[in-house]
């Protein structure tokens, strides 16, 4: 018990600390972005079933041209790649975002790369997160993840959207559809955060998948390289939007622990 109570105190000082911080950077009217992760709301939140989106993409999109998250009511995956935004609906299949969709969850930031290296043949997912490991200066700030390349294998999901009252999303990707490519040609897009991170962000690795002809895609659940180029964007400044006042996001606990819930739904 002391442990969880400890642990809860420890999230709660970081998100203070992280909203004092995003709330002086609204202000400032010269706010640059360039080498600054923008986060929309907690992935907490997200959890227990909080999908009213907060903030359109035409609005957020001065936030970065690289990243990831999902929409108003959880429909489907995005995508944003080199300053174009996409949306993976339950069907798999890839459309550009309409600027007045809102997302409740979305992760940026602007790439450009600091580290590249060739991938070997036949490595998987699990082997490119022991790769990037190993190649990274620390564990304790975000690293966006840009992979480009053949893949000889993909497997992706994507979630239908929801209608209130929302389910959990474990419950929501218990059903998930998955998808399968063999040989396909791609962007792997995400981001690697710091373990501190734990109920703001996913710890660890979260990708999302987009082809070459931008018509497919998803959240990336495995895969195996054919030929492909990783590439790096160390990234230390954070900044956060979380939903206002008489949002759903105001009702919600986040002070249990939902590590459990969030291996299930992502992985």
């Amino acid at each position: 018990m002391m442990i969880n109570k400890t642990r809860t105190a420890m999230i709660i000082s970081i998100a203070a600390l992280l909203i004092v911080t995003a709330g002086c950077l609204s202000e400032s009217e010269d706010a640059d972005y360039e080498e600054t992760l923008t986060q929309v709301s907690t992935i907490d939140a997200v959890l227990n079933g909080d999908y009213d989106g907060m903030i359109s993409y035409n609005d957020l999109e001065k936030y970065g041209d690289f990243g990831i998250g999902t929409f108003e009511g959880l429909d489907g995956e995005m995508v944003a790649l080199e300053g174009d935004f996409f949306q993976v609906r339950a069907d798999g299949i890839a459309t550009e975002v309409n600027p007045d969709t809102t997302t409740p969850f979305a992760v940026l930031t602007y790439f450009e790369a600091d580290q590249r290296t060739a991938l070997e043949t036949g490595v998987n997912y699990q082997n490119v997160q022991a790769t990037i490991d190993n190649l990274i200066p620390t564990e304790n700030i975000f690293f966006a993840i840009k992979i480009n390349g053949t893949f000889s294998y993909m497997k992706t999901r994507s979630v239908p959207k929801q209608t209130k009252p929302y389910p959990p999303l474990v419950e929501v990707t218990a059903n998930q559809p998955i998808f399968e490519f063999t040989d396909i040609e791609g962007t792997l897009v995400g981001f690697r955060s710091p373990p501190y991170v734990t109920g703001i962000n996913m710890p660890g690795y979260h990708l999302h998948f987009i082809t070459s002809d931008r018509t497919a895609g998803g959240h990336v659940l495995e895969f195996e390289v054919a030929n492909a180029e990783l590439l790096l964007d160390h990234t230390s400044e954070f900044f956060m939007l979380l939903p206002g006042e008489g949002s759903d996001f105001y009702k919600l606990d986040l002070s249990k622990d939902k590590e459990e819930e969030l291996e299930q739904a992502e992985k």
